[in-house]
């Protein structure tokens, strides 16, 4: 069992999405979305821009690893599709990849990570798709901008601070890491428990 741990540099409910009962992560950190496996964890740590340094944004257990295809057609994810018209939820939908059938070319829905005109962001596009794999995790916990502060025990080792700055973590040894998830786990706080940062209040 791995922890990947980094930072979630702008909190929109996009990546990861925490919405219907599911924690997604199908966008963005493509090397973590290669390499984790079921039953590793993910947790993304607050950045100083929000004033939450420190903090645990979610926590989610990996329990599936879809292929984009997979998580377009899948009936449990279609309400996580993107609708820019409906609510904050809606709109920040992060199901928005799939080939097109005659051309295997990647088509990505209108969306966050689309240019303002609705085409595609081709840049976007090759930085999501270098790794055609979505982690989804059932047993997860989001607090967005209510995240909690991560026990100094688990910040002041030298090369094991759980927080990532650039990049990502994923090297702690395991009684670190059992140690980490226990301690989420005393928290007896589970599912969608807050919003995002970029929400309005």
């Amino acid at each position: 069992m791995k922890l990947y741990s980094y930072v979630v540099a702008r909190d929109y409910g996009f990546a990861p999405n925490p919405f219907y009962g599911v924690c997604t992560l199908a966008t963005c950190k493509p090397e973590i979305r290669q390499h984790a496996q079921v039953g590793d964890w993910i947790i993304g740590t607050g950045s100083k821009r929000y004033g939450l340094a420190g903090r645990l944004v979610f926590a989610m257990r990996v329990a599936e690893t879809p292929t984009f295809e997979e998580y377009w057609v899948d009936n449990r994810f279609l309400l996580k599709r993107p609708f820019l018209r409906g609510s904050f939820k809606q709109a920040f939908g992060d199901n928005i990849y799939h080939r097109d059938p005659q051309t295997e070319k990647w088509l990505q829905e209108n969306s966050h990570h689309s240019l303002l005109t609705g085409k595609a962001n081709w840049s976007n596009v090759k930085h999501d798709t270098h790794a055609n794999r979505v982690l989804v995790g059932t047993e997860f916990t989001y607090w967005g901008a209510s995240a909690p502060s991560i026990p100094v025990r688990f910040r002041r080792q030298q090369i094991y601070d759980v927080c990532a700055h650039r990049g990502h973590k994923c090297i702690f040894p395991q009684q670190f890491v059992d140690s980490f998830v226990s301690w989420y786990k005393s928290l007896l706080v589970t599912g969608y428990a807050g919003q995002p940062k970029e929400f309005p209040e």
